[in-house]
């Protein structure tokens, strides 16, 4: 186990996804706000008020604590207590066009050190997508991408990190998914630490090779206040799961981190409306049937 390949590899991770974005964008660029606290250092990166991302956020961070927060905690009990050090990029991007999905993405890595006993650590990540007005042909390739990349790994892992997100990416009070799914996966540790890192290594660039054909296809569809409208409305069911149920943020609050760098996952704009019902029969209405958990692949193949 070498820590310092991680924290290069996450680093090289956020690099290459903001020189990804930028390509899309155009003119708009990311600011680098370097950070540290008492816990650690970080490096958040921001676009804003783009022509193709009205918002980007890809956050990396180091920090180190002397117990593990109980978010981190709640399914590893016998490491409460424990001190530990956590690193990993985290980035959400809202899109100014509603043709444009939200994304999210995740890779991250963890070490505790309980007394007495030799470090126990992990890998985690992921990445998941929120289209307002979903495409088929987008879905297909977002989890074509996502089972090509899992296949070195096992013929199994596509399947199973799928369902995990899918279960996770799920806002129960509401009864509805977050988005289209993607992959979702915790407590990585069952390979050998080099190949859990080559994983993490391929969900990074997978990430890219997702997101960014779609991104190309989709931001320069037409648009009226009617789709931006109803995007800003569905953006309150991201601030809802970030806030009601992500562990992640639980944790980044938990452990004392950097709350503007943890926040920024929050859209710029958003409005919620009381018992909104969407025009039966309408392109609004159609959202609907993308958020429950479904085989993608076998049903548009």
């Amino acid at each position: 186990m070498n820590t310092q390949t991680v924290l290069q590899l996450l680093q090289s991770v956020q690099e290459n996804i903001c020189t990804a974005l930028e390509a899309e964008e155009g003119e708009a660029r990311f600011v680098a706000d370097e950070w540290q606290s008492k816990l650690g250092t970080g490096k958040s990166r921001v676009l804003k008020n783009g022509a193709v991302f009205e918002q980007a956020g890809v956050n990396f961070s180091h920090v180190k604590g002397r117990a593990m927060p109980a978010s981190a905690t709640a399914h590893r009990p016998e490491l409460a207590g424990a001190p530990f050090e956590a690193m990993g990029v985290s980035l959400v991007i809202h899109p100014r066009n509603p043709y444009v999905p939200t994304s999210h993405a995740n890779v991250r890595f963890f070490i505790a050190y309980p007394e007495g006993t030799a470090p126990v650590w992990w890998f985690g990540g992921g990445f998941d997508l929120t289209p307002f007005y979903p495409f088929d042909e987008d879905i297909v390739h977002w989890h074509q991408t996502a089972q090509k990349l899992c296949t070195p790994f096992g013929a199994e892992v596509y399947a199973e990190y799928k369902k995990w997100c899918d279960d996770y990416f799920y806002l129960p009070h509401r009864g509805e998914t977050r988005g289209v799914g993607g992959l979702f996966f915790d407590d990585l540790n069952c390979w050998d630490f080099a190949t859990c890192l080559r994983f993490i290594e391929a969900v990074g660039a997978g990430f890219i090779a997702a997101y960014a054909p779609i991104v190309a296809k989709r931001k320069n569809t037409p648009y009226a206040e009617r789709e931006r409208d109803f995007q800003l409305y569905r953006r309150g069911r991201y601030v809802e799961f970030n806030l009601v149920w992500d562990r992640g943020t639980l944790f980044g609050l938990q452990s004392g981190g950097r709350t503007e760098s943890i926040l920024m996952s929050m859209p710029p704009l958003v409005r919620f409306e009381y018992r909104y019902e969407p025009q039966e029969g309408s392109a609004e209405a159609r959202l609907g049937d993308y958020l429950q958990a479904r085989d993608w692949l076998s049903e548009f193949a």
